[in-house]
């Protein structure tokens, strides 16, 4: 799946971590919400692979990732745009997980392709003139409506739109449920809801009058 060897050795780290991270949230039970900024949380392999899939097929010169974390989806995203000529522009309000993602990045060799933005995520896409040809929404879950009307006016022609926890966790199903009635009342936004990982929405900005529909 990834171009490079260096680029594998950061997933299977990664990997190694995410394990030994959800051991460590099922002996900690419930106390451990209360520290789950301290948790992986990764899209995990399969959409990975999607999301990389996707960006070696649509080529697109600049994508948006809301939500760095620790740099686990920002490694798909920015192995497969190293291989089309495309920029991934990667936002996250905490610092420190930012850093961390960056310094992996960087063992990747792929942080050359990455613009790295920290602050308030709808702040900061309201201050990109754009286009996003490709984004994706990893979040907190209260967020994905805001972002969403933030980033529409800057979708190009046939933009796509992946927004990942669509069906788990179970607790973030309602602010779910709003992001997914604000997708279908844009009437430019074909959509769908593909259940694999935790549930990943894919909205595309398709207009009618498109010759290819």
């Amino acid at each position: 799946m990834f171009i490079t060897p260096e680029a594998q050795s950061i997933f299977a780290a990664y990997e190694a971590r995410a394990a030994a991270d959800e051991a460590r949230m099922r002996e900690l039970g419930p106390a451990g919400f209360a520290i789950r900024d301290e948790f992986l949380l990764p899209v995990g392999a399969e959409v990975g692979a999607l999301l990389h899939a996707l960006i070696m097929a649509k080529r697109p010169s600049r994508i948006l990732e809301l939500g760095t974390s620790y740099g686990y989806s920002t490694l798909f995203l920015a192995d497969a745009a190293k291989a089309v000529g495309a920029t991934v522009i990667t936002m996250e309000l905490a610092d420190y997980k930012q850093a961390y993602a960056r310094e992996q990045l960087e063992k990747a060799g792929l942080a050359d392709v990455v613009d790295w933005r920290c602050g308030d995520a709808v702040a900061m896409v309201n201050a990109d003139p754009g286009p996003f040809d490709l984004v994706l929404l990893d979040i907190w879950k209260e967020l994905y409506t805001p972002c969403l009307e933030a980033v529409y006016p800057k979708l190009s022609d046939e933009a796509i739109i992946a927004a990942d926890n669509m069906i788990y966790p179970e607790i973030a199903r309602e602010d779910v449920r709003i992001y997914r009635a604000a997708v279908r009342a844009k009437a430019d936004l074909q959509t769908m809801l593909l259940p694999i990982g935790s549930g990943i929405e894919l909205s595309v900005k398709w207009e009618a009058g498109n010759a290819k529909l």
